[in-house]
């Protein structure tokens, strides 16, 4: 029997992960959290209380477990003080091999975060998958939900395309290389690149009714999100985002999905339609 750790199991594709993980023969799943009677409360699984920045944690969490779902946490950017020693202890308690979730262009843009968890996965003792996944389109039934309730899409995107993946996809390779051993770097992406214009072309179609693409300033964006988040940090994190699909740097499209999952990635059209209800008033 296998066990596998799903950290980040509050999260789009965690929580996916940890659900969907139980279905597969010879694996029990223990989800860690910082918060466990909130998760129990959720998961039909083993749950344990564990923090990246409390060492405290590591002996329960780590004990008897043989695969790990990595998630960075998003408050947590320096790697080398608040995730590493995790790792570490991860790896020395015995785990053999990590699936980490990694973002899109980390082989590129060094100075992510992502690319220094790959950076000291790829130095350590240990089997290790990489899942560049590109933007969700969960982002937009979430965060962008309420706007595109009210007729609108508001990014600075310009005509940039980006290879908009379906979150429950890149659940799905996470699963398979968890339970099949998959070890490699694949970018988990869509089965095409769309602009925003687009984009909004589709939810006007399927929503019946129209959705304008808003493409403001960077000022302006960063205007109406912190009035909407309070959270400038976050703000500037969805700015750098859309800037990156403004400069072209968003639209790569791998067949990575297919070579996991042995079928097609689901495609935009098909996620506006099975998340119809979240964008209806």
């Amino acid at each position: 029997m296998t066990r596998v750790l799903v950290t980040g199991a509050t999260g789009t594709v965690g929580s996916l992960v940890a659900k969907r993980l139980p279905d597969r023969e010879d694996v029990t799943v223990r989800v860690a959290s910082r918060d466990p009677a909130s998760a129990r409360e959720r998961f039909d699984c083993e749950v344990t209380q564990f923090d990246f920045t409390d060492p405290a944690t590591y002996r329960e969490t780590f004990h008897g477990v043989d695969r790990l779902f990595l998630v960075r946490p998003p408050a947590l950017s320096r790697v080398r003080r608040d995730i590493v020693p995790a790792l570490a202890a991860a790896v020395g308690a015995g785990v053999s091999h990590v699936v980490f979730l990694s973002v899109l262009g980390a082989g590129r843009n060094r100075v992510v975060p992502h690319a220094r968890i790959e950076s000291w996965l790829s130095s350590a003792d240990v089997d290790t998958t990489v899942l560049r996944a590109s933007f969700f389109m969960q982002n937009l039934s979430t965060t962008h939900r309420a706007e595109i309730g009210e007729g609108e899409l508001f990014v600075p995107a310009g005509d940039g395309e980006t290879s908009f993946v379906d979150a429950r996809d890149v659940a799905d390779c996470a699963v398979v290389a968890l339970t099949d051993h998959r070890i490699g770097t694949y970018d988990v992406t869509g089965p095409a690149a769309l602009d925003y214009s687009a984009v909004c072309e589709i939810l006007s179609s399927v929503l019946d009714r129209e959705i304008q693409y808003v493409d403001p300033s960077l000022a302006r964006f960063l205007a109406r999100r912190y009035r909407i988040d309070r959270d400038l940090a976050k703000a500037f994190v969805m700015a750098g985002i859309y800037t990156s699909a403004r400069l072209g740097l968003a639209d790569r499209v791998s067949d990575d999905v297919r070579t996991l999952l042995d079928r097609e990635p689901i495609g935009f059209e098909r996620f506006a339609r099975d998340y119809r209800d979240h964008w209806e008033k």
